[in-house]
């Protein structure tokens, strides 16, 4: 599945992307701006990882974290997670980071986007992400 979107065989929300990395609109996103980044090549766990670029997919992470915050999401936090196996809920065996945009006081909200996992206008969160992304001269 993350293959097919990195091939561009796939459709996506890309709001981020460089040689190691692309990211995209989660497409059951538990917070608006749910943002999923993955290594270009494969790796199905993190013991298949290449360090090196486990880096390169972290450091797109925090790119992604200041662009939720600086951004209009204006994110008050952001949780970094990476789900490894099936027991830990790994659903997609292709590595990847989930970077989930928080807000002050949203434990309710944020309850309710485990089940509901909606976005109600993809097409401008992902425009709201890539904006503050390019804004950002790293």
């Amino acid at each position: 599945m993350f293959c097919d979107i990195i091939s561009g065989s796939a459709p996506s929300r890309t709001v981020y992307s460089d040689e190691t990395v692309i990211g995209f609109l989660d497409i059951r996103p538990v917070t608006r701006g749910h943002t999923l980044l993955v290594p270009r090549d494969h790796s199905a766990r993190l013991a298949d990882l290449d360090p090196e670029i486990g880096g390169r997919l972290f450091a797109a992470g925090q790119r992604v974290a200041a662009a939720m915050r600086s951004g209009a999401l204006a994110a008050d936090g952001v949780n970094l997670v990476v789900n490894d196996g099936r027991a830990a809920f790994q659903t997609v065996f292709h590595t990847h980071l989930h970077v989930v945009p928080r807000h002050d006081g949203d434990k309710l909200s944020f309850a309710k986007g485990l089940v509901v996992r909606r976005d109600p206008n993809p097409d401008e969160t992902a425009e709201i992400l890539r904006a503050a992304l390019e804004s950002d001269p790293r």
